[in-house]
């Protein structure tokens, strides 16, 4: 059971991080335009608190929430996902070794 809540945590962790990085670029931008957390409320058509919620990075933000904010600030959201330096290296040194998809030892790109 501990291996799972070490998991669990480090999830949680990675999660609370996503959430900080797109809080402060939401606030960067509604900075930016001049704007204020009841302006982008009404552009969303929520209430400031659900704004104030939304910022705090203590509410559950979904990609539908990020793409309201965007849509209502006439922005795009883009969501990239990348190796971390010590993982790209591991990834590297065993993909020879472990076959990842048909027997090929690469994996699909999409």
């Amino acid at each position: 059971m501990g291996y799972f809540t070490r998991d669990e945590d480090r999830t949680g962790l990675a999660a609370a991080q996503v959430a900080r990085q797109c809080t402060a670029s939401l606030s960067g931008l509604l900075a930016g335009l001049g704007m204020t957390r009841s302006d982008l409320a009404k552009a969303m058509g929520v209430s400031p608190g659900r704004v104030s919620q939304i910022l705090s990075g203590d509410a559950n933000l979904t990609v539908r929430t990020l793409a309201a904010a965007a849509q209502a600030l006439d922005a795009d959201v883009e969501i990239v996902f990348k190796p971390r330096p010590q993982s790209a290296q591991t990834l590297a040194q065993g993909a020879g070794a472990t076959s990842l998809v048909g027997g090929s030892g690469s994996a699909a790109r999409h």
